[in-house]
Parts: structure tokens; C-alpha cells; sequence
């Protein structure tokens, strides 16, 4: 069609693309998760570009302090909801394209539903709950993976969970980082801050890899991970390889991805524990196994609830035996138990739900006394 070849004219001059790339574009699928820092630059060069089909999820509205770096809005935008804005504006830049907009928070609900709908995923959040959750959803569902992440002056592109030249297992975002850092641990850009021209350099950079993957062309960060410092222009090209730990901590099928809890993976260490009303309350789901992690003797004897003791020391050892979904652990005051629900976490990843009784057993038995 004359449009098509007058819009996207430059890009099917070069050889290595042509029109044969430009109708890989066309046909293609992507869904842009958050329309932020990195999700702005992402959406603006793919839509460009001419990918046919871009869905954008975001459940936020635009502020005032996005604007220094989330170049698709204005200021009269400040409050209005940033997939329906974006939606407004691409649509403007490029009317050959079907945008789909998904002004909601993405949860392990509707992620599989959502994600499944598209060829490739680019991952433009700012959380780590999200970000898990996103990877393991495209891990379920065979996804390439575009991933980006900036914090201060520095940022990293990586393309995981993709086959492409490889008969290997791909590389996923677990086997860089297997386990989430507690949500205190890790700054976010609302915290330490970003300088504003980065997210459109790593988010320019997961359009690019995007390109590449759809048309074949070049050679994309596939098991490679791109870091880049803005203040000094330094780079840094890692080679990455797969991990059995990495694998552990992913959920097997769609059951245990929707039952796991990736606020509770990403959350304080403190909310892993629960007090005597959560406890009771979870002692009548039947997919449950509770740990007396105390050692042999120890008093008082319980027989209010089934239960099974196994000592701290042996924990580690059982962990993979344990198949319920939710798993809470007890001993006499708190300590240890708290100890033990972490162990596990370590152990057997987030596809799980673990617990620890607050206040331990004695305080569980004098709250019941008490009623």
C-alpha cells in the first residue's frame, strides 16, 4: 500500500529489513507492561515503527513529577489515567495500528490471560512483585521477555525466556536474580531518584530489541544482560546461564501461579507472620500444612489442630515434600518459626504461601484460653 511504504519508507530502504521486516511489524504483537519511564519511549518507537497490535498496561494516572521523563504526556494530562492518554496519543502518531488498552493492575489473576494474548512481552515496571510475577507468567506461557530497568544514572536491558538461535533452556530474569529483595531493600525511582534522559535511552534500547526479535534481524540480548552508566557512557555485556535454583522458585502450572502471593514475596519480613485470628482463620482450608518446628519434647503438646513436627534442623531437608499451598509454621514464642517460614521461602520459591504464627504457640494457646 502507497501509505504504508511513504510512513515507513526509511526503514524498508535498508536491506537487512525491507518489506519483508516491515510485514513481521505489522502482524506482530506486544504488550507494553507500564506506560512509565521506560514504557513512554517503548510505545512511542513502537508504534512508529508500525508494530500492528501494542496492548499497554497501567493502572496509574499521570503526575506532575512523571513529566521530567515520561515524554508522551503534557501537562494537561497531569491527572488523567496514563493508558488512556498513551492510547490518545499513538493512535495520533500512527492510526495504521490497533492499540489495546488494559487501564488496570496487572495480578497473577489476569496476567496469563492477558499475556497470553500477545507474541512478545516488554516489561517497563518499577516493582519487583510485578516484575517477578511478569517472568514467571511468560516462562508458563513460552514469552519472550524484554527486560529494563534504570535506578539513578544507570539502567540494564536484557531479552529473556527466548528461544531464538538456541536449542538450550533460555535464560529467565530468575537466573539473575532468583529471589526478591524485601521491598525496603531496594530503592525504586520515587526514592532515589532518576536522571530523566536514561529511561528514554534503556527504554529506547527494549524497542530495539523488540525490532530485532520480531523481524530477525541483528542480535539481540538474548541471555545477555546490557548494563549502561549515563554519567561516564560506560557498558557492560554479561553472558548469562540458567540455574536450578532459578527454576525451583517458578511456579509448575497455572494452579500454582494464580495461589502465589508476589506482594508477600517482595514484602518486609514482618509480614510473613501472622497473629492468632489469621491463623485460625487459615486452619479451615484443607490445603494446608502446619509445622511445629519445635524440638522433640518441647511443651506444651498440641492436639487442638493437625500438625506436623518436624525440628528446624531438619526443615531444609523436607522442604520439597511439602505439596499444600499454603504452608505456617509454630513454635514457642515466634523466633524460630519466623526463621523456619523464611528458610522455606529460600527453599521452595514463591509459589507457595508461607507463614509464620506470631507470638509462637503459648500466646496462640492463652488467646484461646482467654475467649
Amino acid at each position: 500500500m502507497p501509505e504504508i511504504s511513504q510512513r515507513y519508507n526509511r526503514q524498508i530502504l535498508l536491506p537487512e529489513f525491507g518489506e519483508a521486516g516491515q510485514q513481521k511489524l505489522l502482524q506482530a504483537k506486544v504488550l507494553v507492561i507500564g506506560a512509565g519511564g521506560l514504557g513512554c519511549p517503548v510505545l512511542q518507537y513502537l508504534a512508529a515503527a508500525g508494530v500492528g497490535t501494542i496492548g499497554i498496561v497501567d493502572d496509574d494516572v499521570v503526575s506532575l513529577s512523571n513529566l521530567h521523563r515520561q515524554v508522551l504526556y503534557s501537562t494537561n494530562d497531569v491527572g488523567l489515567p496514563k493508558v488512556e492518554r498513551a492510547t490518545a496519543v499513538l493512535k495520533n502518531l500512527n492510526p495504521g495500528i490497533e492499540i489495546v488498552p488494559y487501564n488496570l493492575r496487572l495480578t497473577n489473576q489476569n496476567a496469563l490471560d492477558i499475556i497470553g494474548d500477545f507474541d512478545i512481552v516488554v516489561d517497563g515496571t518499577d516493582n519487583f512483585s510485578t516484575r517477578y510475577m511478569v517472568n514467571d507468567a511468560c516462562v508458563l506461557l513460552n514469552k519472550p521477555l524484554v527486560y529494563g530497568a534504570i535506578s539513578k544514572f544507570e539502567g540494564q536491558v536484557a531479552v529473556f525466556n527466548c528461544t531464538q538461535n538456541t536449542i538450550e533452556k533460555p535464560v529467565n530474569y530468575r537466573d539473575l536474580f532468583p529471589n526478591p529483595p524485601a521491598e525496603d531493600e531496594v530503592m525504586n525511582c520515587a526514592e532515589a531518584g532518576v536522571l530523566g534522559v536514561l529511561p528514554g535511552i534503556i527504554g529506547s534500547m527494549q524497542a530495539n530489541e523488540t525490532i530485532k526479535l520480531i523481524t530477525g534481524i541483528g542480535q539481540p540480548l538474548i541471555d545477555r544482560l546490557f548494563s549502561y552508566n549515563a554519567l561516564n557512557n560506560l557498558t557492560y555485556d554479561f553472558l548469562l546461564t540458567t540455574s536450578e535454583e532459578a527454576t525451583s522458585h517458578i511456579p509448575k502450572d497455572t494452579v500454582a501461579f494464580m495461589n502465589t502471593d508476589y506482594d508477600l514475596a517482595c514484602s518486609t519480613n514482618s509480614s510473613i507472620e501472622i497473629d492468632a485470628a489469621e491463623f485460625n482463620a487459615l486452619l479451615s482450608n484443607k490445603y494446608i500444612t502446619v509445622i511445629d518446628v519445635r524440638e522433640e519434647g518441647e511443651k506444651p503438646v498440641i492436639t487442638e489442630f493437625p500438625h506436623l513436627h518436624i525440628p528446624f534442623a531438619q526443615l531444609k531437608e523436607s522442604a520439597h515434600a511439602l505439596n499444600t499451598e499454603v504452608i505456617i509454621t509454630f513454635c514457642q514464642s515466634g523466633g524460630r518459626s519466623l526463621k523456619a517460614a523464611k528458610l522455606l521461602f529460600d527453599t521452595v520459591g514463591p509459589a507457595k504461601k508461607i507463614y509464620s504464627l506470631r507470638g509462637g504457640i503459648i500466646n496462640w494457646k492463652n488467646i484461646q484460653a482467654n475467649k
